[in-house]
């Protein structure tokens, strides 16, 4: 196919740029790749994967994402802590320096991509990039578009990526030389001062969640996949708490890992890819994503790699503990071709609560399910700071705080609604630990989680006998077939009663204390199902 096929009738201009660069319009995966080594970007893995380095950026920069204040958005966005306010004037300086950056390039590559899966619910994203390899990593991220639609394919939004680019606090209005910068009424997203190539994906993610509410569809930091009888589960989460891994299921089908919209139709992916953590990945626990690693196409961040032989080492986490993977999702066996599935029988809320308080599963009703929906709770475990030994309790409201611009309560109404309207089976899962906080107990085992989710989403495990969590008000299976009854209730795994009782309590008011926020914007009942410290027998 002639890459003239490739260029859009409207370029560059449409945005407003002018450049002398050598423009490489939607290049496929080995050219992309091709460019990318050659420009000295990054290297091939002996078994085909493209590894990179991304400096000292191994992750998002939270704190260097702003959205622009301005009739727009001065009362849609929940202001505050996450979505931070840009004044016009200082994107209009940030806007014009990185046009200026444009003008000097000598290479520039572009893609013309969709964000959502379908088509009545999609963005329209053309993404400019200095860099080869993120040029690839976005367009295995997003939804590629057929050969024949982009000749007339026309931007609803643009991002311009620079990693080279320095922002000036001063100037720009940012926190550090680093930048994220996001204006809805002029459509455009800007970033730079990062080589992560995360960034773009979840930039578009917070435009898709800032749009589709406003049409009724449920935006959602989750992941998706299909029993043979077709019926969709959804898996919320936190980084950590097993989205990926737990919907890659042999046994299903693969709607996609991570970012999902729920229309009145369907679950729909926004994604074509698939971005999973890499670090001590196996073959063993986790065969489908490890398979990915030895396929041409996949783009890998921060993974180490032995320079002479190019054999990776998922084990090192030299580099960064957050070491990623991009691939196309149909790399892996069981995707959705359509990237959809019907709404949803099940919702599954993961949580890695390394406090050891929270049982394997237990049964939500719709209250409790949003209650748990704007707590979004998981736990870190310590870091590496001289002293620091407790498990740090994470509260990011609706699974995904840093990519909802509007305010939590939209997005918990929404689930409510479309619960109630379809008759959802809601369900929190502890993939955390057990027997005992982080440094004493153990890691819930992956195969304990999975027979359970098994149980859960067959329908089998609403015929089990449930008791009623003290502490929590949640009901919780007593046995299930093919799993150690003693796992089910933590209390019992822990060597010590007073301290489990202890350690619940003390889990007990960092809900409740982190609700406070939202409980005038909740109904009565959803107030109800906050979770009370439970009175000895």
């Amino acid at each position: 196919m002639p890459v003239s096929d490739r260029i859009p009738a409207a370029g560059l201009e449409a945005q407003g740029i002018e450049t002398r660069a050598n423009l490489h319009w939607n290049l496929g995966t080995a050219r992309l790749v091709e460019s990318a080594v050659a420009r000295g970007e990054g290297k091939l893995a002996a078994d085909g994967p493209l590894v990179v380095e991304t400096g000292p950026h191994t992750g998002r920069s939270a704190q260097d994402k702003f959205i622009v204040k301005d009739a727009e958005t001065a009362d849609t966005v929940w202001w505050g802590k996450t979505n931070k306010a840009m004044t016009p004037e200082h994107f209009a300086a940030l806007k014009a320096d990185f046009f200026a950056a444009l003008r000097d390039k000598d290479d520039l590559f572009v893609q013309d991509l969709y964000g959502g899966s379908q088509p009545s619910h999609r963005v329209r994203v053309r993404v400019i990039n200095e860099l080869a390899w993120h040029n690839l990593f976005i367009r295995t991220m997003l939804v590629r578009p057929e050969v024949s639609a982009l000749k007339g394919f026309d931007a609803d939004y643009t991002i311009i990526d620079l990693p080279s680019f320095r922002a000036d606090p001063m100037r720009h209005g940012t926190r550090s030389e680093t930048v994220i910068a996001v204006n809805f009424s002029e459509k455009l997203i800007l970033i730079g001062g990062t080589r992560y190539g995360g960034e773009m994906k979840k930039s578009v993610f917070g435009l898709l969640n800032y749009l589709l509410p406003v049409d009724g569809v449920m935006p959602m930091h989750c992941s998706a996949n299909m029993g043979a009888d077709g019926s969709t589960a959804v898996f919320f989460g936190l980084s950590g708490t097993g989205k990926t891994t737990l919907s890659a299921d042999a046994s299903r089908t693969l709607i996609g890992d991570d970012e999902h919209g729920w229309s009145d139709t369907a679950v729909f992916n926004f994604e074509g890819g698939c971005y999973a953590k890499m670090i001590r990945l196996s073959a063993e626990a986790e065969p489908e994503i490890y398979a990915t690693t030895k396929r041409f196409g996949t783009v890998l961040e921060n993974v180490v790699m032995d320079p002479e032989t190019r054999e990776l080492d998922l084990d090192d986490a030299t580099l960064a503990e957050n070491s990623r993977g991009a691939y196309p999702i149909d790399f892996i066996p069981n995707a959705s071709a359509e990237n959809m599935g019907g709404v949803p029988k099940n919702i599954v809320m993961l949580t890695a609560d390394a406090y050891g308080v929270l049982p394997p599963i237990a049964k939500l009703t719709p209250d409790q399910a949003m209650y748990h929906f704007l707590s979004g709770y998981t736990a870190r475990v310590a870091g590496t700071e001289i002293g620091v030994t407790e498990p740090d309790a994470t509260f990011s409201t609706c699974f995904g705080a840093p990519f909802m611009p509007r305010h939590p309560s939209v997005y918990g109404n929404l689930l409510k609604e479309r619960i109630a309207r379809g008759g959802v089976d809601c369900w929190l899962v502890n993939t955390g630990w057990t027997g005992g906080k982080y440094g004493v107990g153990s890691r819930m085992p992956i195969k304990a989680t999975r027979a359970l989710l098994n149980a859960a989403l067959d329908g089998s495990l609403n015929d089990a006998e449930f008791r009623t969590d003290p502490n929590f008000g949640f009901k919780v299976p007593v046995s299930v077939p093919g799993v150690d009854a003693s796992i089910l209730d933590p209390r019992a795994t822990w060597p010590n009663a007073a301290e489990y009782d202890a350690t619940a309590a003390k889990l007990v008011d960092l809900f409740n204390e982190n609700f406070a926020q939202f409980a005038d914007h909740v109904d009565e009942g959803v107030r109800q199902s906050a979770p009370k410290v439970a009175q000895p027998a």
